[in-house]
Formats: structure tokens, sequence, C-alpha cells
């Protein structure tokens, strides 16, 4: 039996999805490590310089999750209906689309570099800092995008701890690299963005040796060109998308409302606040990306009363998770504020002020990721996208225009919060619209699990 039709219990569900929380938490260290060891070997104006270009690079990580997820939902499907040969065609095909996109994209970013900086809002005290990390992480473009595929289709194929042990090697050596270049060697930003695209490299490679082998569930082959494969796998995986280019939109808005309020010091305080939200939302895209599979897989198999056990069981670990993170956001608050402000007392008020608002998100943003995931999983990348969109770009940029005006500071802190009410409200909508006919309700269930008795009389 493949792994993804084996029993459906809570401790499973738990077991099945942890490798993946932990190999994308392993990941989002890779940017919150390079920003400890800048606030430590540059300075504030370095941590600074790293928020401005956050926008590209969560373009270019967006491509390859929109990938990643669109297609591993297509292909898990695919396995669950028995089609094998036609599941590795397309992830086959749909890998190599990606590296031709990601040579496209390289291409633009080293060609336009100072028009991108310039509008991102580099100004000529952090230009340079933001310059020498952009082009070092431009040039290894295609080396994110094979890792961030690899690792959702190990997930697929049933060998999450092979991604997990990827996430884990490429983090230490990251770690490593990090102090090497920038301590020892001087190397300032591009040094740790070289640490960091490096670091990818062995996993990468790796990860490649495992899909060429012939014997495995998911396996490159000769693919079979269609580029209807192409757009329903980048509409299946657009709500990803959305998520990184809002990221993005966020950041960018972020950083110029603090630059107009506050100054470079409040760009920095949000870099820092953004660390925690990078953290925790890893957590969370994990369990998503995690549990992805086994919906898709079980879907295919119109195994409804499976299907209806895993969105239970996830909702109420998202539930236990909201309580939790946000229970360590406002004990943890200080300790990490202090760990990244130390010797600034500007950026040390600004951002404890700012962390303990905008940390009320917590404990509403993982109904709303867990939502979009479920829709991705069932290839509705309608709705998921809608769910993405609403929580970090629309609703986002209409609390970004109308808070700051009313309330200051205070209302730039309070955007993401509100956002995130106001999604959830859209999210428990979605869900009950959809309930019956994606077969994840109790009667749908319950209606399954009757016929099946019937077949065995």
């Amino acid at each position: 039996m493949h792994t993804l039709g084996r029993k459906i219990t809570f401790g499973s569900l738990i077991r099945f999805a942890l490798p993946t929380v932990f190999m994308l938490v392993f990941s989002s260290l890779y940017t919150i490590i390079d920003g400890i060891f800048i606030s430590n070997f540059v300075g504030e104006d370095g941590l600074s310089g790293l928020n401005i270009v956050f926008p590209i690079i969560n373009i270019i990580f967006g491509i390859a999750t929109m990938f990643a997820t669109g297609g591993s939902a297509i292909v898990a499907k695919k396995m669950g209906e028995d089609k094998k040969e036609e599941a590795n065609q397309n992830f086959t095909f749909l890998f190599i689309v990606l590296m031709a996109v990601g040579v496209l994209v390289t291409i633009g970013v080293l060609v336009f570099i100072d028009p991108l900086l310039s509008f991102l809002g580099a100004i000529d005290t952090l230009y340079s800092y933001s310059y020498d990390y952009l082009f070092t992480t431009a040039m290894f473009t295609l080396v994110t995008m094979a890792k961030l595929y690899f690792d959702f289709f190990l997930v697929t194929s049933g060998k999450a701890n092979l991604a997990l042990i990827n996430s884990v090697v490429g983090g230490i050596t990251n770690v490593i690299l990090d102090y090497v270049f920038m301590g020892p060697l001087n190397m300032g930003m591009a040094g740790a963005a070289y640490a960091t695209e490096i670091a990818m490299i062995l996993p990468v490679i790796l990860s490649f040796i495992y899909f060429a082998s012939k014997k495995l569930t998911i396996c490159f082959t000769k693919p079979t060109a269609g580029i209807k494969l192409v757009l329903s796998a980048c509409a299946n995986g657009s709500s990803e998308m959305v998520v990184q280019i809002s990221a993005g939109v966020s950041t960018f808005l972020f950083n110029l409302y603090m630059l107009q309020y506050i100054g470079k010091t409040g760009v920095a305080s949000v870099t820092i606040v953004m660390y925690s939200s990078f953290l925790l939302t890893s957590m969370l895209l994990g369990f998503s990306a995690g549990i992805s599979p086994l919906i898709s897989f079980n879907y295919g198999q119109k195994n409804y009363m499976k299907l209806n056990k895993i969105v239970k069981y996830s909702y109420i670990m998202v539930g236990i998770f909201a309580a939790v993170s946000f229970a360590a956001a406002q004990a943890l608050a200080i300790p990490i504020t202090t760990f990244f402000a130390h010797g600034s007392p500007e950026l040390y008020q600004i951002t404890i002020y700012g962390f303990r608002i905008f940390s009320f998100a917590f404990l509403i943003c993982g109904f709303n990721i867990l939502t979009s995931g479920l829709f991705t999983a069932l290839s509705n990348g309608l709705i998921s996208a809608l769910v993405s969109s609403f929580r970090t770009l629309i609703f986002f940029v209409i609390g970004m225009v109308t808070l700051p005006p009313l309330f200051g500071v205070t209302g730039i802190w309070l955007v993401v919060p509100i956002a995130e009410v106001i999604t959830l409200i859209a999210s428990v909508i979605f869900l009950y619209v959809f309930k019956d006919k994606y077969g994840y309700s109790k009667q749908k269930s319950q209606l399954y699990q009757e016929q099946q008795l019937n077949e065995v009389k």
C-alpha cells in the first residue's frame, strides 16, 4: 500500500505532516539566520537593506512554490487514480518548464536590478546592502527553485523524511558558511547571500539523484509536453504564488509606510517582526503542504470517510497551534526583540510595541492558511487563491491605505490582524459552500461508509 493510502488517525496525521513542518521551518531559517548574522556583523542598515529586497525573493519563491504545490496536487491525484506513468511524465515536464522560467527570471533581475532597487525604496544609505544581497541571490535562482520543487515532491512521493534531512543539512551548512563568509572573510551582505544559496546546492544534488532512480514512486521519465498541464498546475498552485507575491507587496508597503512615519529604523523593526511571522507561517504552510498529498490522494480515490477525518483533525490541530503560538509570541516578544535590537533603544521600543499588536494575527492565520491549502489539494485553485489574496493582499492593501492615516504607526501594526479576521469569515463561508461537492462533510463521509458496508454485504 502506498504511504498516502494508509489509515488516518490523529497521531498518524501528525506523524505524516511533521517532517514537512520541520522541512519548511528549516527552509525559513535560511533567511532568519542571514538576518541574525547581518544584524551582528553589518548592523541595522544591513538588516533594513535585506528587507528591501524581500519582494523580489518572494517572487522567486512564489513561482517555484506555485509549480510545486499545483503540480504535486495533480500528481498525487493521478497516483490515487493509479496513473503512475502519467504522474511521472507530469512531474518531469513541470520541472523542465520551471527551470526555463528560472532562467528568464535570472536574466530579468540582473538586467533591471538598478531600477528594481530604486522602485523598492533602496535609499542611498541602504542601496549597496540591498544590491549585494539581491545580485548574489539572483545568480542562484535555479538552485532556489529546484530546492523548493524537489522538497514538495519528496513529500508527495512519501519521502518527507528525506526532504527534512535535506533541509537540516542545508540549514547547518548555512550557519557555518554565514559565520565564515561574514566573519573571517568579511564578505558582508554578499557573504550572507552566498551562504544561503551554496547551502541549497547539496540538497538539490541529492534530490536529483533520488528522482533519477526509476524504482521509486515518483521519478524522472520521458516528459509529455502540454501547455494545458502547465496552466492547470499554475492555476492550482496560484494561491501559493499569491501568498508569496502578496508577502512581497506587504513588505514593500510596510517599508514604504515605516520610512514615511519613522524612517529606516522602522524598516529594521518590520524585519524583526516579520522573522517571527515567517517562522510561524512556515510551520503552518508545512502542515498544510504535509497533509495536501493525503487530501489529493483520497479525493482521487473518492474515499470521503478518510477525507473527512483528515479535514476535521487538521482544523483541531491548527486551533491548538494557534493558541500556543500566540501565547509564545507574547511571552517571547522581549527576548526575541532584544536579540536583534541590542544596542539600539529606539529600535527595541518600536519593535516590542509592534510585536505585541502584530501577534494577534497568529490566533487566526492558521485557519486561513489551512483553508487555502485544502482547496489547492482539491484542485480548486480559484478558491484557494481568493483566500490567500484576501488575507495577504486585498484586505491588507485596504487596511494599509486606511488605518495608518487614522491611527498612525499603531494602524500599520493593526493591518495584518484585521485582514486575517475578515478573511476568516470568507474561509468559513467557502468551507460550508463546498463541503458536499468535495466530500469532506460529515454527511458525505457517512454516506460513503454506508456504501462500503453495502458492497461488503
